[in-house]
């Protein structure tokens, strides 16, 4: 079975959370960006990534913002269910972005990065790393796998929200503003919901767990079943 949850930023208690006691080597857990086990390049890191070795189940995650790019890129990059990744581990991969992939009978489409709000407090190559957002050729890999199945996948997985999610989320009082500085993957996001047939969208980034329009979920600490729809019982579950 694949599940997905939202934002980990290094957190490795959310893979022992007791919801996922059941899963096995058969499993995945899609992290919806800001994964943050690789960010500090150095033992802190390793022993996290160590640690996830010995899961009984297979990570997966797409990249948010908050991530050491450079680090992740240094990984080996191979092909696995029809669409690139960076191994990281042997049940941990970077789902790399603008890829299809082909897990369990379902098509999933990712697209990671994001815009960092508080990039002013951190230091470049240290806490903040310029690869955050997609460079042109990612869009277009992206609109180049989706051309390929078809304009058809069941889940859209991203890490940055569509603008028009965005500008919901502004309308009904939750956000005072949408930022510019990533509003060309806003707008990305929302031409590839609006031109592909999918069943369901989920995004981290936003820190919450909310029901959207448009067959959208924003998660955070939310996990999901994609193949039953079913959300788990997590100890930190939103009670919608």
């Amino acid at each position: 079975m694949i599940y997905i949850t939202g934002d980990t930023h290094g957190e490795y208690a959310r893979f022992k959370d007791p919801a996922l006691s059941a899963l096995n080597s058969g499993d995945l857990l899609i992290v919806a960006g800001d994964f943050g086990c690789i960010f500090f390049g150095d033992e802190r890191d390793e022993r996290k990534l160590d640690a996830i070795a010995g899961l009984p189940f297979e990570v997966a995650f797409i990249d948010g913002n908050h991530e050491n790019f450079p680090r992740i890129y240094s990984y080996p990059e191979e092909n696995w269910h029809g669409g690139k990744v960076h191994r990281i581990r042997s049940n941990l991969r970077h789902l790399m972005r603008g890829q299809v992939f082909e897990l369990e009978g379902l098509t999933i489409f990712t697209m990671g990065g994001g815009y960092s709000i508080d990039k002013m407090y951190r230091i470049p190559g240290r806490s903040w790393w310029e690869e955050e957002m997609p460079d042109p050729e990612e869009y277009e890999e992206g609109r180049r796998n989706l051309a390929k199945a078809g304009s058809r996948v069941d889940v859209i997985v991203s890490h940055a929200a569509p603008m028009d999610a965005m500008e919901h989320l502004q309308d009904i009082g939750i956000f005072q503003t949408v930022f510019p500085q990533e509003s060309e993957l806003n707008l990305y996001l929302q031409s590839i919901r609006e031109q592909v047939h999918y069943e369901r969208y989920f995004f981290g980034h936003l820190h919450m767990d909310r029901e959207m329009p448009n067959r959208e979920r924003a998660l955070y600490y939310d996990i999901f079943c994609l193949n039953t729809g079913e959300k788990l019982p997590s100890r930190t579950a939103s009670k919608d």
